[in-house]
């Protein structure tokens, strides 16, 4: 029989190497979260290899046109980084371009018509398609989580977040469709689809007090931020609200478009709506890049829309 310490050692050794896909939100609004996870990586001695010449995973558009081309641009990460890199592991931490990522996978083995398309792109555009079940998709979570362990990780903590009260918000792609999924809702030390906690383990590692947050999992209206702002304000009011009511001082986020979305509703519900919340919003890997001892500037707290250096100044590195 195989223990469960054994098979964690077995994702340690996997996870200490990866192909790092950041998307394109990293690459624009999201760039404190790629300046920040690419910080702690450095910290914790892991290794990213950003995948070549890669390209969008099809995010929304896309997929409103062609789900089948959708799946093809995400598998062509995928290719890349297993053909062409040789990887068997490829971590993503956009929440939409996880989910992408995985979905193809899905697709890939589900869906004949999707298969067919695939390997038709593939085949026109001179490179070698992607055979699923070929490669692992992970998210940013589940490389910390498991690629460095909670011990070594609780060891390595030198600016312990004691004291602050903080809501992990995980968005409604890093869960939904369950059937994605598969490695969550797996039994010991897997992820839970129901209630998500990794975020929750990570953060209270580094000495932060997780709160009871119902909304967790709620969307956040990304999508319709562009077609329906007030829709997109009302659904992020909800998470800030909660989070406060919560006695939460920070909310934590892993996605870009959720973090985006909560800074900037956050400023249009007090302007257009007159409602202030004062909930500070940071990436999880920005409060854990400064647990870990790194300084503000090199996680990009000062890239985030919302003021968050004079607090942890006070909370965590007086």
């Amino acid at each position: 029989m195989i223990k469960w310490s054994e098979l964690l050692n077995d994702k340690k050794d996997k996870y200490k190497n990866v192909a790092y896909y950041p998307g394109c939100a990293l690459e624009g609004t999201g760039h404190a979260y790629n300046r920040s996870t690419k910080a702690v990586a450095k910290s914790l001695n892991l290794t990213l290899k950003e995948v070549k010449d890669w390209n969008c995973c099809g995010a929304m558009e896309v997929k409103n046109v062609d789900p089948d081309i959708q799946t093809y641009l995400s598998s062509r990460v995928m290719s890349i980084a297993r053909n062409e890199m040789k990887h068997d592991v490829v971590m993503a931490p956009c929440n939409g371009c996880y989910h992408n990522l995985k979905k193809a996978e899905y697709d890939l083995e589900n869906n004949p018509q999707s298969k067919e398309t695939v390997e038709k792109i593939s085949k026109k555009a001179g490179h070698k398609s992607y055979q699923s079940g070929t490669i692992e998709t992970i998210h940013v979570l589940d490389w910390i989580k498991s690629g460095i362990g909670d011990d070594e990780l609780k060891d390595r903590i030198k600016n312990s977040l004691k004291g602050i009260k903080i809501a992990n918000y995980y968005g409604c792609m890093y869960t939904r469709p369950r059937h994605i999924y598969p490695e969550k809702d797996a039994g010991i030390g897997s992820e839970s689809t129901l209630k998500p906690h990794f975020m929750d383990d990570i953060l209270n590692l580094a000495g932060a007090e997780s709160v009871d947050f119902p909304l967790k999992t709620a969307c956040c209206g990304g999508a319709h931020t562009l077609s329906d702002s007030d829709t997109s304000t009302k659904l992020v009011l909800n998470i800030l609200k909660a989070a406060e009511a919560s006695s939460a001082e920070v909310i934590a986020t892993e996605c870009p478009t959720c973090h985006s979305g909560l800074e900037l509703h956050q400023v249009r519900a007090e302007k257009v709506l007159g409602i202030r919340t004062s909930v500070k919003i940071l990436y999880f890997t920005q409060l854990l890049g400064i647990a870990l001892g790194l300084k503000p500037t090199q996680v990009g707290v000062h890239e985030n829309v919302s003021s968050s250096a004079a607090f942890l100044k006070k909370r965590v590195l007086s």
